[in-house]
């Protein structure tokens, strides 16, 4: 694997590991359920997109904290996680 490529896919993974990180504090700090009861009434009642929105927040600081030490192409592996992250919102909004 090339450099670059290797500087995205670490992007890309730092990029999942935050919006789950932060899905997972969003719950903690926020809902007065478990994280398993959270996810189920999340789906239940059509708000997992939203769920999972919140907690791509995250995303924003890995994305600005590569740009600004200079990391381009693990910021670009955040915003290609990012955007994996909106076509699953849309998935569960539409279906």
């Amino acid at each position: 694997m090339t450099n670059q490529k290797k500087e995205i896919a670490i992007g890309f993974l730092v990029g999942l590991i935050a919006n789950t990180f932060g899905t997972l504090l969003y719950i903690l700090l926020f809902s007065d359920m478990g994280i398993a009861e959270t996810f189920e009434a999340a789906a239940e009642q059509g708000h997992l997109g939203s769920l999972l929105a919140l907690g791509a927040i995250l995303n924003l600081v890995a994305f600005f904290g590569f740009l600004k030490i200079r990391r381009d192409q693990r910021a670009r592996g955040v915003l290609i996680a990012t955007l994996l992250t909106a076509i699953v919102i849309l998935y569960y909004k539409v279906f």
